[in-house]
């Protein structure tokens, strides 16, 4: 070998020494709905900060309409350590923390306003520390909005129109509570199983947010749309405990920072779909029609005897503090 090879070959083996490869770690993310969902987008600039902010040690694999199974499966895998991360809704969440299901009370939320800020502050940040404890690590409240209800049977005005209806429910007590007291026949079911039951006729109809609704096309499979507004519908972000301790700290920060800003892009999709939503159903073909204040308020009358009943499950100081908040 020549001189000048050999310094050739020796220059290219110093920066080889002096420059390691970065080792890589892979962060299957997984949802239940369509990459243009507000999960999707929610997932997509998760994604996008942490992997500009960490210079490529992490990169991303989505699994979106539920590609690595329902929500509940998709939470026990982030438990297992063989999911590194999910975006979900909070009806699943009850089932590991049981405190989140006080934000599923029936009309406890005066807006999207109101709502935001009892999550983004002491109340929400409490129940985000209490998932350290069941094996996961909650960075953020995401949103859905307010969850109203669609079937294919009636239009509703009163609790009356919803006697007997068959309708999904996530698997979470305070919802189901709620329809039986209104006599409705909740059915509990995963999400990926949903479109084929509705097209089927084994159940009448469902309930979710606008942002679910559009981006779901149930207009497809559904005739009327009912704005109830009965519910308000966060989501979380979680994390593996698995992937979370091998990081270093710095790291995780880079995570919450971005899990922060996958919520800001998470609730400007809702506000979007909250103002736009309406129409696109329209146009697509659905029968709308919105309760009253004076429905409302019918329909909160029938559900004074589960209103009873979440007494005896949530703190009723917990419950009046949520109330109070400005």
């Amino acid at each position: 070998m020549t001189v000048q090879k050999t310094a050739l070959a020796g220059a290219i083996l110093s920066a080889l020494v002096a420059t390691p490869l970065v080792a890589q770690t892979e962060i299957k993310i997984g949802y239940a709905l369509a990459p243009d969902s507000h999960y999707g987008v929610a997932a997509e600039r998760w994604q996008e900060v942490v992997e500009e902010r960490t210079d490529g040690r992490f990169t991303f694999r989505h699994f979106p309409s539920s590609g690595l199974g329902g929500e509940r499966e998709v939470i026990e895998g982030v438990q297992l350590g063989t999911v590194e991360a999910t975006i979900v809704s909070s009806g699943t969440l009850a089932n590991f923390v049981a405190e989140t299901g006080v934000f599923d009370i029936p009309f406890l939320f005066r807006d999207l306003g109101h709502a935001r800020r009892v999550l983004d502050g002491p109340i929400g940040q409490d129940i985000l520390e209490m998932f350290d404890a069941e094996g996961l690590v909650a960075l953020a409240w995401g949103e859905q909005g307010f969850r109203h209800i669609t079937n294919n049977r009636n239009q509703i005005g009163n609790p009356g129109d919803i006697s007997g209806m068959r309708l999904r429910t996530m698997e979470n007590p305070i919802h189901l509570t709620a329809f039986q007291t209104l006599g409705a026949a909740p059915t509990p079911m995963a999400w990926p199983e949903v479109i084929g039951a509705l097209q089927q006729g084994t159940i009448d109809g469902q309930e979710n947010p606008l942002s679910v609704i559009v981006s779901a096309s149930l207009n497809d499979v559904q005739q009327y749309l009912t704005i109830s507004g009965h519910v308000y519908s966060p989501a979380m972000l979680l994390v593996s405990p698995m992937v979370w301790e091998g990081m270093s700290e710095e790291d995780q920060q880079i995570f919450r920072e971005a899990a922060a800003e996958a919520v800001v892009a998470m609730r400007g999709f809702v506000d979007n779909v909250e103002e736009s939503g309406l129409e696109t159903l329209r146009e697509r073909g659905m029968d709308v029609a919105e309760l009253s204040a004076e429905d409302r308020a019918a329909f909160q009358e029938a559900l004074a005897p589960a209103y009873e009943e979440y007494y005896t499950t949530y703190d009723r100081d917990l419950i009046d503090a949520i109330i109070a908040t400005e």
